[in-house]
């Protein structure tokens, strides 16, 4: 099983960026997938999530600047998206991609970095 996301970089403030996560060698599409985040010293936080059904919930932070998606292809791999924009310094942070399956399976993918100066 590997999630491996993409698209992190550094932006100024104000900049846009997409990251990217594939998702293999699992189903994911029965699996509540999301994006998280790390700020050096901080805690590991919940940007946004997407259900199998398509439900959608975003942290305030990120409502009206962020936009996740989802590609979930049959028997092929998953892709799920964030859309960044208008970002603040307050954005900078590793941003990891993540998948809750049931109770007991989740995976969670290396992380990507997005600095925002």
């Amino acid at each position: 099983v590997q999630l491996v996301e993409s698209g992190g970089g550094s932006v100024q403030s104000g900049g846009s960026l997409k990251l990217s996560c594939v998702a293999s060698g699992y189903d994911f599409s029965k699996c509540e997938m999301g994006w998280f985040r790390q700020a050096p010293g901080g805690e590991r936080d919940m940007v946004s999530t997407i259900s199998a059904r398509g439900i959608i919930k975003y942290d305030n932070s990120a409502k009206g600047r962020f936009t996740i998606s989802r590609n979930m292809p049959k028997n092929s791999e998953h892709t799920l998206y964030l859309q960044m924009a208008n970002l603040r310094s307050d954005d900078t942070a590793m941003y990891y991609c993540a998948a809750s399956c049931t109770q007991y399976v989740s995976f969670w993918g290396a992380g990507t970095q997005v600095t925002v100066s």
